[in-house]
Order: C-alpha cells, then sequence, then structure tokens
C-alpha cells in the first residue's frame, strides 16, 4: 500500500472520530434538554406556542448609535447608586473562622444585614426602578447549550433544595462573595432577597452566601405553578464583596433561563461597586384559554 493511500485511510480514520464525537456530544445535550423538559414541564409539546422568545436584546446587537446610549444610560446607574450612597461596607472584619463561630456570625449579619436594607429600603427601590427601565441585556454572553458533564446547576440546586418549575430562574457563581438576583415581574413586583415570595406566585428559595460560605453558590426564583403572562426582567446585583480565600472584586456570573422546559444559559462579570446589571427579558403569552390574543415581542 503506498503512503498516500496510507495517509488518505488514516484522514479518513480521523474524521469519522471527530464526527463520532460530535454525534455523541450532540445526543448527550438532546438528552439533557428531554430531560429537563420532562422534568419542568411534561407538556411541553402542548404549550410552547405560548412562549416567546427568552433571548432579550443584548448590547451585542446594537448599532453605533444606540451603543453610545446604552452608555450613557450605564453611566447615569453607577452614579446613581454611588449617589444614594449602596455600596455596602464592611459590616463586620472577615476573617477565617471555626464551624461554630461561622454560625454564629452568620446570625449576627442576617441582623446587620436587615437593618441595613431598612434604613436604605428607599434608596434601593429607587436604583432598582432605574435598572427595570433599561431594555437592553448587559452584554453577557449567550451560552450555547451546555454539555452535562460541564453543567453543575441542577447539582448545586439539588443540594440547597431547590425548587423546580414552570418557570425557573437560577443564578451561579464560583467565589465567596455575595452576589443578589432581582426578577422583575409583569405585575410591577420585584423578588429579591428582602421580598422572597411575590402575589404573583414566584418564590426565591435559595439565597446564598450572605455570610460567605459557599465557594460554588446559587440563587433560585421559581413559579412552581402556572406562571403570569407578560414580560420578565432578570436582573444582577454585586451585594457585598467577601474577602475570604481571596474572592476578588469582580466575579464571573451564570445566569439560566428555564421557561416551560426551554432554556438559555447567559455569561458575565459584575464588579463591587458598580450598578445592578439587567441581563435580559422574556415575555410569556398568555395560554389560549385565557385570550385569543398573543402578545407582542
Amino acid at each position: 500500500m503506498s503512503t498516500i493511500a496510507i495517509a488518505l485511510g488514516c484522514i479518513a480514520l480521523l474524521g469519522m472520530f471527530v464526527v463520532g464525537i460530535r454525534l455523541r456530544k450532540s445526543r448527550r445535550q438532546r438528552e439533557l434538554l428531554a430531560a429537563r423538559r420532562a422534568k419542568y414541564n411534561p407538556h411541553f409539546e402542548q404549550r410552547r406556542r405560548h412562549i416567546q422568545n427568552i433571548r432579550g436584546r443584548q448590547v451585542e446587537d446594537l448599532d453605533e448609535d444606540e451603543i453610545i446610549a446604552y452608555q450613557q444610560r450605564d453611566l447615569a446607574r453607577n452614579q446613581n447608586i454611588q449617589f444614594l450612597r449602596l455600596i455596602v461596607s464592611d459590616l463586620f472584619d472577615e476573617e477565617e473562622l471555626e464551624p461554630e463561630q461561622e454560625e454564629e456570625q452568620r446570625e449576627e449579619l442576617l441582623v446587620e444585614r436587615q437593618s441595613w436594607i431598612e434604613e436604605n429600603q428607599e434608596g434601593l427601590n429607587e436604583h432598582a426602578a432605574l435598572v427595570e427601565e433599561e431594555e437592553i441585556g448587559s452584554g453577557v454572553t449567550v451560552m450555547e447549550t451546555i454539555a452535562p458533564e460541564e453543567d453543575d446547576i441542577e447539582e448545586r440546586l439539588e443540594r440547597e433544595g431547590g425548587k423546580a418549575g414552570e418557570v425557573q430562574l437560577s443564578l451561579a457563581w464560583d467565589d465567596y462573595n455575595d452576589l443578589d438576583m432581582h426578577v422583575f415581574c409583569p405585575s410591577g413586583e420585584r423578588i429579591y432577597f428582602n421580598n422572597k415570595k411575590s402575589e404573583c406566585g414566584g418564590e426565591l428559595d435559595v439565597d446564598m452566601n450572605v455570610r460567605p460560605v459557599s465557594n460554588n453558590p446559587v440563587e433560585n426564583v421559581v413559579w412552581t405553578g402556572e406562571a403570569p403572562p407578560g414580560k420578565y426582567k432578570i436582573g444582577v446585583h454585586f451585594y457585598k464583596h467577601h474577602r475570604k480565600r481571596r474572592s476578588k472584586k469582580t466575579t464571573t456570573f451564570r445566569l439560566r433561563v428555564m421557561v416551560h422546559g426551554k432554556s438559555r444559559d447567559y455569561s458575565g462579570t459584575i464588579s463591587s461597586g458598580s450598578a445592578m446589571q439587567m441581563v435580559t427579558s422574556f415575555t410569556l403569552k398568555p395560554n389560549s384559554s385565557e385570550s385569543g390574543k398573543s402578545m407582542p415581542i
């Protein structure tokens, strides 16, 4: 057999190997998506026509003039959070503690945090209202479906007892800082750490790192029953920088938006002292039994 023939045979075998890997990865991704649909909404096929695109417009979608306008609004938001003095100073000196001391200090911090929230509630609401006006996501990366072996959000939720539902929003990051998710509901309510249950059925059932207890935390907002139609917006706020184990003042986060079994993952960064980021939005149409008209995109 000639050298050329051997080389061509090797190339063909390599090509078949690569195709096989891609097919297996694609199959795993389809199986993961099917498992999510079965878990969150077994009637997905009948109801998916009532779901709008769950990818809101991002900075990368803007033209040059729109980017300039967005940057001006972003600067105003950063100035607003500084003006309102909403940057959380250290409530106590951070230091390595024994597990028993950790729990005692966590209880103390919960009390101090609640006191700070009550004192600054008006300013917090004012800043959130400014952020809610934003219609553009903050330039996060819209991720492709994550391979099962690289995806640990489900594992984190299971560890913390997070609930599943027809609409589920999950935030994950990989350090000891305290990030917070804010969900603006169609009713005008905001679900966050100081309003964990909304009248429209949403619930923040996992809220982590008030005290820096985990370097793989997760937060979860879920509608276990039917979620109301309308527009939802998801914001992320860097609430407090914990210096434990060299956690930095800039954190990379992942946000998963799950609507009736259909999911989209986002990745972005946020820094201590910056304004709350509007990450994305989606619109849920009313069921055909409720209305014969669809909501506009």
